[in-house]
């Protein structure tokens, strides 16, 4: 069965579906058929592409915060979903050491309400709990961390998708271990670009922002290597994660969902890799005082690839093509959709 076949007509409920990647599963996740339900704040940017796409008009969509139990399991338990996909979080790391005490309670709170959810309603099969590559006690190695690496975020929003991590492990061994259980995994990806990001503190929305107000862009950590991969890619990762343990729950567990081996690039030869594709950029090293980021990052895909079949498709030149084709559209004023779904069927 094809992937996107499995989704037609499942009921399928996506916390954070107003941000960038909740936006794309959310289209995704439409586009094969399914019943969706959102639950997550407002559009964290203005634009975004959740306005862009006309998501809330297409799908049941609450807007509510992750930190309210009460909100969530009201939402949920009104949805009766089968599947559960879990983005809602506070997904910048400068602003979590200028916010811990709301990316903690966001990221770990927000965790154990999501799970006591889908604890308490017994249609969920289930559940995607997506986290991050930076999960990781990173000790800048030159090769990719595995799933079994000690977890331990450096900064705010890092440490707290680790505490994520390890309450979803609290929770599948506590509460879900019985055969009939709903299936709870963890998902790694790597650095996410993809047309429809808004973000601050972000290079590919930075360098949008900087090419359509024909201004040079400022690299502040040009030597940094990161998984960079696009959109499509991680998402696909998700979804045939959840499919796989909703037909075997004993593939529950922890996934990296990375990108080709040469898509570790650094931020200067990604940022050189963008002037390509969107001609007339230039860009500058600017020295940074900023908090504390790794420089280097890498994950090592090779259960998701053993145990889910799953494998990154895209080079990162392909994903930059992809991702500056939708830009150049809304800087235009084009209506993105067609060319997003076009995308998504090339794709799957």
């Amino acid at each position: 069965m094809n992937m996107l076949e499995f989704y037609q007509k499942k009921k399928v409920f996506v916390t954070g579906h107003t941000g960038f990647k909740g936006a794309w599963l959310t289209n995704i996740l439409l586009n094969a058929g399914a019943e969706v339900h959102g639950y997550a704040l407002e559009s964290p940017t203005d634009p975004s592409l959740f306005r862009l796409m006309g998501i809330d008009k297409k799908i049941n969509s609450v807007i509510g915060d992750i930190r309210n139990y009460d909100q969530l399991f009201a939402a949920m338990k009104d949805a009766q979903p089968e599947i559960v996909f879990h983005l809602a979080a506070q997904p910048l790391v400068r602003l979590s050491y200028e916010k811990p005490v709301d990316t903690y309670s966001t990221n770990v709170m927000g965790t154990v309400h999501l799970l006591e959810a889908v604890r308490n309603i017994f249609s969920v099969r289930s559940c995607v709990n997506v986290t991050t590559d930076k999960v990781y006690e990173n000790k800048e190695w030159h090769w990719g961390y595995r799933e079994n690496e000690n977890l331990c975020g450096y900064d705010p929003y890092s440490n707290s998708k680790s505490c994520s991590e390890l309450v979803t492990y609290c929770y599948r061994n506590s509460f879900f271990s019985s055969s009939n259980s709903p299936a709870i995994s963890t998902a790694r990806s790597g650095n996410v670009i993809g047309g429809g990001d808004f973000a601050c503190d972000r290079i590919i929305p930075d360098c949008v922002r900087a090419a359509i107000g024909h201004k040079e862009i400022v690299v502040r950590n040009p030597f940094s290597i990161r998984p960079y991969q696009h959109v499509l890619e991680c998402l696909s990762g998700y979804l045939l994660l959840a499919q796989k343990q909703f037909e075997d729950k004993n593939l529950a567990g922890s996934y990296n969902f990375g990108p080709l081996e040469d898509n570790c690039v650094s931020t200067d030869a990604l940022v050189e890799i963008f002037c390509s594709a969107w001609e007339g950029s230039t860009w500058r090293s600017q020295g940074d005082s900023g908090p504390h980021e790794a420089n280097f990052l890498k994950l090592d895909c090779s259960k998701s690839k053993a145990v889910l079949g799953w494998v990154p498709r895209l080079s990162i030149s392909e994903a930059m093509n992809k991702t500056v084709s939708i830009y150049k559209e809304i800087a235009c004023g084009k209506e993105i959709g067609s060319t997003m779904n076009c995308q998504i069927e090339e794709y799957f």
